[in-house]
């Protein structure tokens, strides 16, 4: 018996070695989940203010329109293509997921989206 001593030790260390690792990629796991519902959410509404910059022109810049609700989002618009005189806007945006505990550096996650104008014709 004396041979086993300590060995309950060594199994209980691993035991909480493989709780702590999982745990820690559970709380990664939210934070990208929650870092791409955010960027969903930026890049639907960036393409709406398009969309409607486009639909009932101001003389503001969609594109320009479109960065603000990103910003306002948490994210950053990386490409929209909205010309003026067209009837959709599509958005690519990107938000840093950030503060993960088993992944280095700084991952992003991207989104997109499409609106499209359905003005009644005269």
């Amino acid at each position: 018996m004396s041979g086993e001593r300590g060995s309950v030790s060594v199994v209980l260390a691993a035991s909480l070695v493989i709780v702590l690792v999982l745990a820690m990629g559970t709380a990664d796991l939210g934070r990208a989940l929650v870092a791409r519902s955010q960027a969903r959410t930026a890049a639907d509404a960036a393409a709406l203010a398009a969309a409607q910059e486009l639909a009932i022109p101001s003389g503001a810049d969609p594109a320009q329109l479109a960065a603000a609700y990103a910003e306002a989002n948490r994210a950053v618009l990386i490409v929209c293509s909205c010309a003026v005189g067209t009837t959709q806007a599509t958005v690519e945006v990107q938000v840093e997921v950030g503060g993960l505990l088993l992944v280095p550096g700084s991952p992003v996650v991207t989104a997109r989206a499409r609106a499209v104008v359905d003005l009644p014709s005269a």
